[in-house]
């Protein structure tokens, strides 16, 4: 890995394209080196992933919205055009509103792949744009499994070097440049013409990180989607020879000088070198539970504790619950938060699922962790969970938070320390660093749980014979022609989608 140094340019100092860190991010999107193996493994089991989620979320209003609007946009000049996660596979729409409803469907229930560090994300974010792409052109499995892996780097090594966080810029800034670079990989454009897509990419996806604070709503699982639907467009442009702001990330009316840390701010951002390997994809982790991953190994402790301590399960035993913890884990979907919505038991499904202290006491009393049973309003509302939920806080810890922001995979942890005080007076204290599924974790995951989680969460919205074609595709992917990668989608069960619901718009 090399380090490119970035910081802001006066326009006076004609930053060089070379120089500029969209052209060496095109530079690495442009390499032609080889996928390995162990990284072709796991971005089958992403794809795999993705569907799985996907699937889970067919009914559900928000994904039913974006798909209707994918489908009032029928197939554009230049390809085949791409498929929507549920109708019959022989619908064909515009590829950047494929992208659109795909990327809705992968992102609605929180349940798919993470990288946390300076920044975080959800990489897999990558695959429903380029998927899109690779389907409406015509490209082989092997050219999609390049502009992943591309996706995947790009996005995960900006996440390692860039806070956008802190800046209260959302995460999916990242996700622009990423997918559209993925995209040039896959296409096998020219330095110059991914670097001009990176730039507008990133231009058209900057947002405030409102959508994740307070009353979180709907759009949450759009703004990857939205990301993916501007990379698309993006690269159209610069395909045609149009050309974006420059130099995006560097300039003095540019991204890091006026929406990051300013104009003196700098950055280290580690690149692979000329020939290396694109691997970043394996530093990335999914998720066996559908919660923010901050909230996963705490999942995971809490059902422990709910088997270990049945004392817990007593009404009125618990006096209060500290949980210390990062603090991104405390200030995003901790009480230090400050959002009282993190406690209101009418909060949406989008609201609990970043409000540690509800997922915990949920865990806790029930043992385990459903992707619907456990987020239903008779849930949230049952008069013992919320005053347990009440009797819980979360608590910065600095030793936490320097090994949530550590690069060494040994140490890096997403969890904290439990401490509970019972009424009685005595104390139960225990701990976790990761969660089960992680790479280190109690249970690390690999191809069989990817494809577990795929029946399970297909299986009632999918026919037999469709999860197993599904899974038979997504196993041979960098051997697919261009004729199989356009069936690599999902067609729900008869009957399925008539169920969800139907909302109305503009198109």
């Amino acid at each position: 890995m090399i380090q490119h140094h970035l910081r802001v340019h006066r326009s006076d100092e004609n930053l060089a394209r070379e120089g500029q860190l969209a052209w060496q991010l095109a530079r690495v999107a442009t390499d032609p080196v080889e996928v390995t193996p162990e990284v072709v493994d796991m971005i089958i089991n992403r794809v795999i992933d993705n569907a799985a989620v996907a699937a889970a979320s067919l009914t559900r209003r928000p994904v039913s919205s974006a798909r209707a609007q994918a489908l009032s946009h029928p197939v554009s000049t230049g390809g085949d055009g791409a498929t929507v996660f549920g109708p019959d596979l022989a619908r064909r729409v515009s590829p950047e509103w494929a992208a659109w409803a795909n990327g809705v469907a992968v992102r609605e229930l929180d349940f798919h792949d993470t990288f946390l560090a300076a920044e975080y994300s959800h990489p897999g974010d990558n695959i429903p744009p380029i998927v899109a792409v690779a389907q409406h052109v015509g490209c082989t499995g092997a050219d999609l499994v390049r502009g992943i892996a591309t996706g995947y780097e790009i996005q995960i090594d900006l996440a390692k070097a860039i806070s956008l966080h802190r800046h209260k810029i959302d995460h999916v800034a990242h996700l622009g440049p990423s997918a559209a670079a993925g995209i040039g990989t896959m296409l096998g454009l020219d330095q110059a013409a991914v670097h001009q897509a990176i730039g507008q990419a990133l231009h058209t996806t900057t947002a405030t990180r409102q959508s994740r604070k307070g009353e979180i709503s709907t759009w949450k699982a759009h703004a990857p989607a939205f990301a993916g639907k501007m990379a698309v467009e993006a690269v159209d442009r610069a395909m045609r020879g149009e050309t974006s702001p420059s130099p995006i990330y560097e300039g003095e009316d540019g991204v890091v000088a006026w929406l990051l840390d300013g104009p003196d701010a700098s950055y280290d951002v580690p690149l692979p070198g000329a020939g290396e390997p694109k691997l970043a994809i394996l530093d990335s982790f999914t998720k066996e539970h559908s919660a923010e991953y901050q909230a996963q190994a705490w999942i995971d402790l809490a059902r422990k504790l709910h088997h270990e301590h049945p004392e817990l399960l007593v009404p009125g035993a618990v006096d209060r619950i500290v949980l210390h913890t990062s603090h991104h884990t405390h200030y995003v979907i901790g009480s230090g938060a400050n959002d009282p919505q993190k406690y209101d038991p009418t909060a949406s499904r989008e609201t609990l699922d970043h409000s540690i202290p509800y997922i915990v006491a949920v865990a806790l009393q029930d043992g385990a962790w459903h992707h619907v049973d456990s987020y239903r309003p008779e849930r949230a509302t049952r008069a013992d969970t919320v005053e347990l939920w009440h009797r819980i806080s979360t608590a910065e810890d600095p030793e936490w938070t320097r090994r949530y922001h550590s690069l060494d995979p040994a140490e890096q942890a997403f969890g904290g320390r439990i401490e509970i005080t019972l009424t009685d007076g005595s104390t139960i204290v225990d701990e976790i660093a990761v969660a089960d599924a992680h790479p280190l974790g109690a249970r690390p995951f690999a191809r069989a749980d990817y494809v577990h989680k795929f029946r399970t969460l297909a299986a009632d919205v999918l026919d037999p014979e469709e999860i197993e074609r599904f899974l038979a595709l997504a196993e041979r992917l960098p051997e697919l022609d261009a004729d199989e990668v356009k069936q690599l989608s999902i067609q729900a069960a008869s009957g399925v989608l008539a169920s969800a619901p139907h909302p109305t718009g503009l198109f």
